[in-house]
């Protein structure tokens, strides 16, 4: 599994022009799903990521984790992380899992980030959506359970 995150002020997702997603204060998840990945990977990545501590102190210094300022996340799934730029100009996407693999992986994601008590909001898996946020610093990290 692969993440980008970005440290946001907030944050929404649309889908056909309604916000089915929306957090204040917190981190936006922009998950890729292998084909090998496994439970093993999500449970991972989900503990990494809530456990980052990417939110600053009063001296500007990253100390604190997203539980510990009681932010909030918005998890959206983004297959194209997975994609394959080296040859061509058409980018190839068969690292990428299949439906069948990715949509409970990214379920289960999302309900092991729910589970350490995290406020979490979605996107909505395989359809086309408008992310839109305010990024915080900026701070943009990529986290791989690999």
């Amino acid at each position: 599994m692969r993440a980008v995150i970005q440290r946001v002020n907030e944050a929404s997702v649309r889908v056909d022009g309604e916000i089915i997603g929306k957090i204040g204060r917190g981190l936006v998840v922009l998950l890729g799903i292998a084909v090998d990945d496994t439970q093993t990977d999500a449970e991972y990545l989900s503990e990494k990521i809530v456990g980052l501590r990417i939110f600053p102190d009063e001296a500007g210094k990253f100390a604190f984790s997203v539980q510990d300022v009681q932010g909030e996340m918005l998890v959206v799934s983004q297959f194209t992380l997975y994609g394959d730029c080296h040859k061509g100009r058409r980018p190839s996407f068969s690292d990428a899992a299949g439906v069948d693999t990715a949509l409970p992986l990214y379920e289960y994601f999302v309900a092991c980030m729910k589970q350490q008590q995290v406020p979490v909001a979605t996107g909505k898996f395989q359809a086309t959506m408008a992310v839109q946020l305010v990024n915080d610093g900026p701070v943009t990290l990529i986290v791989e359970s690999r």
